[in-house]
């Protein structure tokens, strides 16, 4: 999936279609009586000339023939019927719904949170809670039998009894007997709205009131408050204490031992390559992505991190929970401007509880925008046939539904029929409301089927109130056609089809050569003296092992070796390395020396097709797409209107 995101993200800044035309347009081209105007072509080619690196591309006949070669593509889609397929139907339902929030949001609500968020996001709070549960679809009686236990709770606390005590008797987050309901260092959109509301309107040392959140009620105690660290980007050296659940003895011999070889002048970088258990760093030099307060699982880890100063940017071994740390300090990110932090700060409320809000608004200017007016005749005799019934989930609809299905109310253009209403009443009879009596339920679910159906209505017709929403959804939808397209006629065949594969390979072998390549076994050190040593023991032929066990110590690491199959100019060759059988003078690169043993020579040669495939392929799939898209041009009738073409040369020269 995420490769067809980035496809589609590539072709559509190659073949953006923006709706709004120019005045003057005429026929540029037509596939089979389909007509594609000189607008369109003109403002593809000038959005994209700045992007387009071949310079071939840059010449209008070549871009004409590619801008016909793409329109081929997708009239060869639809011939097909690809966009019948339920996944491509789906894909562009989804992607419907994601850009219709674009149109679907209140501005104004949507800067207020931003403000808000930012604010609350230029300071850390600390702050340790209870919690009482209590589902969010609670009985009025359930929800204040929780109330009233939380007010009992915190008079406890009032009256002098330790907030972390009394957690570990009574929270029902099961953390709570462990930390004391301690939640560490927080900011802004690290917790559910609600809870964050209540944290940051609480003063420090003190109890909130009852705080309500989806997961019941919370008191909050705020333990301190102190200014954004920002994030901080470092790398470490991890050794864990722990493997496959049985300790591991040595970990903190080995810790101590590395942070003896940082001292020595030996890099941070290489260390974390050879010995940090931490996989998925190790590779990178240990870098992690870097981070803030509370996003990592130790409090320990991020507290040495932060501590680290460009004056001392390299703590001393210390623990956590995973095992033993040295950390090294990359750089430091403090928070960003407002400006830099909008786009951001939007996007994470679009995630968040926030985003109720911003909906809320919207569903109070749509009543203002499509007002409605009901038959209450008909109303009144769909509110009598609902029945207590609804409490239990056992209400059904009625066997007759003549007699409901007049219009009840209409939302612009679209009709709502009481059956309609009915419908929607038994579909919310699990829902969790609980309104009573019956009648005011009704009345709250008529209230949301109305806002409901003029939301829906709104989001309906966003192609019709917004050019460039119905322009952005047929440029996504023509992309999506032609990436199953070329999946299934170009990269799938690619891949599957060996005996074209092979024939291909025949006639490109010229392509892919290998340069000379030799066995070789590598020595480095930091020592010139040592390396002199190691060029007299590798001359009489002594193994690698018995060279490092020479000169390398428990404490000290001074020969490191590595070997294999290098081809010419390849990084891991010293620079000065003579592609010929024996034994290298002693060469010199920044802090370290090597010395070079090649066994054998590998002459200059053809690469089979398994070690070129990679490429191989790549080449086989455009030679592929070259010839359908002639084989197209064959099967649709396509025909440039020449003399509009020149009037286009001449209009884009200017």
């Amino acid at each position: 999936m995420k490769l067809k995101h980035l496809f589609l993200g590539l072709l559509m800044t190659v073949a953006f279609m923006a709706n709004a035309q120019s005045n003057s347009k005429e026929v540029l081209f037509t596939v089979d009586g389909k007509p594609y105007y000189t607008d369109e072509f003109i403002r593809v080619y000038n959005k994209n000339l700045d992007l387009v690196k071949d310079e071939s591309q840059k010449d209008l006949n070549q871009y004409l023939d590619l801008f016909v070669g793409y329109k081929l593509k997708v009239s060869k889609a639809n011939k097909l019927g690809l966009q019948n397929n339920s996944q491509y139907q789906n894909e562009l339902k989804s992607y419907r719904v994601q850009l219709a929030k674009n149109y679907t949001t209140d501005s104004k609500v949507t800067k207020e949170l931003v403000d808000e968020g930012y604010k609350r996001l230029l300071k850390e709070v600390n702050a340790s809670h209870i919690l009482i549960m209590v589902d969010e679809n609670a009985s009025p009686a359930d929800t204040l039998v929780a109330f009233n236990k939380t007010l009992a709770i915190r008079d406890r606390i009032v009256k002098g009894e330790d907030f972390g005590t009394v957690a570990q008797e009574v929270s029902q987050d099961p953390s709570a007997k462990e930390n004391k309901g301690n939640l560490g260092y927080f900011t802004s959109f690290r917790m559910v709205y609600a809870f964050e509301n209540g944290a940051y309107n609480t003063p420090v040392g003190t109890v909130s009131m009852p705080v309500r959140t989806r997961f019941g009620y919370h008191l909050i105690k705020v333990n301190d408050i102190r200014d954004n660290r920002g994030e901080v980007s470092v790398a470490h050296i991890m050794i864990l204490k722990n493997k496959d659940g049985v300790d591991v003895p040595t970990a903190k011999t080995t810790i101590d031992d590395i942070y003896k070889k940082l001292q020595q002048g030996e890099k941070f970088e290489e260390l974390a390559k050879q010995f940090s258990e931490d996989k998925s760093s190790a590779s990178k030099g240990g870098v992690l992505n870097r981070f803030g307060s509370g996003q990592l699982s130790s409090d320990e880890f991020e507290n040495q991190a932060f501590g680290l100063t460009k004056e001392n940017p390299v703590s001393k071994p210390f623990e956590t929970q995973f095992g033993w740390h040295i950390v090294k300090l990359i750089d430091k990110f403090p928070i960003k401007s407002y400006d830099d932090s909008k786009i951001e700060l939007e996007n994470k409320i679009s995630k968040d509880d926030r985003s109720r809000l911003i909906e809320n608004s919207l569903t109070e200017k749509l009543r203002v925008k499509y007002p409605i007016k009901r038959d209450n005749k008909l109303y009144a005799i769909i509110v009598k046939y609902v029945t207590n019934d609804f409490y239990e989930a056992k209400w059904e609809l009625p066997t007759d539904a003549k007699k409901y299905s007049g219009t009840l109310f209409s939302v612009g253009t679209k009709k709502l029929s009481g059956t309609n209403f009915l419908d929607y009443i038994y579909s919310q009879q699990k829902s969790g409301i609980s309104v009573k009596p019956i009648e005011k339920l009704v009345d709250k679910l008529f209230e949301n089927f109305v806002d409901n159906q003029r939301n829906q209505y709104n989001n309906d017709n966003l192609e019709n109130e917004f050019p460039e929403f119905s322009a952005v959804m047929d440029e996504y939808r023509d992309g999506l056609l032609l990436f199953d397209l070329m999946d299934k006629e170009i990269w799938q065949r690619s891949k599957t089809d060996t005996t074209g594969l092979k024939a291909f390979y025949e006639t490109q072998k010229d392509k892919h050569l290998w340069k000379t390549r030799v066995n070789a076994e590598i020595y480095s050190s930091t020592s010139l003296d040592i390396m002199k040593k190691v060029l007299v023991m590798v001359n009489k032929n002594q193994t690698s092992k018995e060279i490092k066990d020479k000169f390398n110590t428990k404490d000290v690491l001074n020969v490191m070796s590595y070997e294999g199959v290098y081809e010419e100019g390849a990084e891991a060759l010293p620079k000065e390395t003579k592609m010929e059988v024996g034994v290298s003078e002693i060469s010199n690169k920044g802090e370290y020396y090597f010395i070079t043993k090649i066994s054998k020579v590998i002459p200059a040669g053809v690469k089979t097709l398994d070690e070129c495939k990679g490429k191989l392929v790549n080449d086989y799939q455009q030679y592929l797409e070259q010839n359908w898209v002639n084989e197209l041009k064959t099967e649709f009738t396509v025909k440039v209107n020449q003399d509009v073409f020149e009037k286009v040369k001449k209009q884009i020269k200017k």
